[in-house]
Parts: C-alpha cells; structure tokens; sequence
C-alpha cells in the first residue's frame, strides 16, 4: 500500500504547486465501464451541495486542451494504444493544473468520475508495461478516498444491453481485437480491466463498493464513507506530525 498523505503527490510534484495550499478534498469514483459511476457522481454533487459543499465535478476526456482531439482520432479507429494512453493522461495533465488543482485551493470538493487508475487499468488491460504507467501517472495528486464500484462482467453485460442497447468499440477493446465479435472483445477486456483494479485496489487504498446491488443501495454506502471524511476534520500540519510519529 502507498503511505501517503491526501494531496501530496505520488512521486513527481507539478512545478509551483505547493500541497499545503490545498484545502480542499478529492473523491474519486472508479470501476470499469457500464458500471454506474455517473449515475452516482451526479447524485453525490447533489447531495453535497445540499450539506453546503461547493462541488467541481470532472471526469475522463472533459479538459479543453485534449478532449477535442481524443474525440476525433477515437472516429477513426485507429489509435494504438500507447497513443491512446498518453493522450487520456494529456487530458488528465490539463484538468489536474487548470481544474482540480484550483479548485482544491479554493476549498472546493472535487469529485471525479475515473482518475488516473482507469487510464493505468485500461493501459495494463492493453499489455502495456505496468512500471511505465505507474511512473507516467505518477504527477497525479492522491486523493482523500477513491471508492472502486466493482461487478462482474455479466452484470455489465446486461446494463449496455438493457442500458445503452449496444456495445462501445473501445469499451470493448475492439483496438486490440480480444474477441471474435463486440460482445466477445468486451466481455475479455472488461475481464482485463476488472483484473487490473482488483490488483490496484491494495495498493492505491481504494474501498472497493459492491456495484452489483441497487443504485440506492450503492448511494447510501457512499454517502456514508464520504460523509466520515468530513465528520473530524485535521489540518494539514497536524497529519504530517501524526504520520512522522
């Protein structure tokens, strides 16, 4: 498990950034695709808003130097997948500078839907060397709690069937042609994916939330856990003596 304080850095700091101003906190919610994750960070900036919390919510793919651009070269079908994680961590780099990080100053809850773990688990689904990713990611800020919605393939099977009515070429990794068809490709690379946060999970501290119950079900677990975040609040100073004891 990584020991390390909320909003410090995994490894390498963004220039001029500096941690102890950072007041705010930083709830990432994970899991693979189909899962429900925007069904619940929307539900949850609702109800912090509601405790009186100013709430900046983002997410994968959202910043205004890269989301364009992934957008397009996504229509053609043609990226590799080296090309594809850098350009979702491009995307990631602008929104942690000129989003998340300001916000964090200001005060703000930040909650995002996908953080860095899911551009991690989708390059390990790829083959890509694990090292590199975790050294890539490694400006990433660590967040006060990540909450890792997890199911089975089969459940999220049945929500794109029932849910969207078709599946996704690249939530199916139809890139790397893991099945014959689109339902094949997407039941082993989802397969893939869960695997990788499953190994994550440990590792990063995520709470791993059982996304196979009800909506509500999943809402209230979450409400509780975040809700425990702001019940005793430390200072900065205070953490760093009580983790040097």
């Amino acid at each position: 498990m990584i020991s390390k304080l909320p909003l410090q850095f995994y490894s390498e700091p963004l220039p001029g950034i500096d941690p102890d101003e950072l007041q705010g906190k930083l709830i990432v919610i994970e899991g693979p695709d189909a899962v429900g994750r925007s069904t619940q960070v929307s539900r949850l900036r609702v109800w912090l808003e509601q405790k009186g919390h100013a709430v900046l919510d983002t997410g994968m793919a959202r910043s205004a130097l890269a989301a364009k651009g992934i957008q397009q070269a996504k229509e053609g079908h043609t990226l590799g997948s080296v090309t594809l994680t850098l350009f979702y961590t491009t995307d990631f780099a602008d929104r942690l500078e000129n989003k998340i990080i300001p916000a964090l100053r200001a005060g703000f809850v930040v909650l995002t839907d996908r953080y860095i773990f899911s551009i991690m688990a989708r390059a390990i689904a790829r083959n890509e060397d694990r090292r590199w990713i975790e050294q890539v990611a490694g400006f990433a800020l660590v967040p006060h709690a990540v909450f890792y919605l997890r199911c089975d393939v089969k459940d999220l099977v049945s929500r794109v069937v029932l849910g969207r009515g078709a599946f996704d070429y690249w939530e199916s990794g139809m890139d790397m042609r893991f099945g014959r068809d689109m339902y094949d490709s997407f039941v082993r690379y989802q397969t893939r994916l869960i695997r990788a946060f499953d190994r994550m999970a440990s590792k990063y501290n995520f709470v791993t939330i059982d996304a196979s119950q009800q909506p509500e079900l999943i809402f209230r677990r979450l409400q509780q856990h975040i809700g425990g975040l702001f019940a005793a609040p430390r200072t900065r100073s205070r953490q760093k003596s009580e983790s040097d004891q």
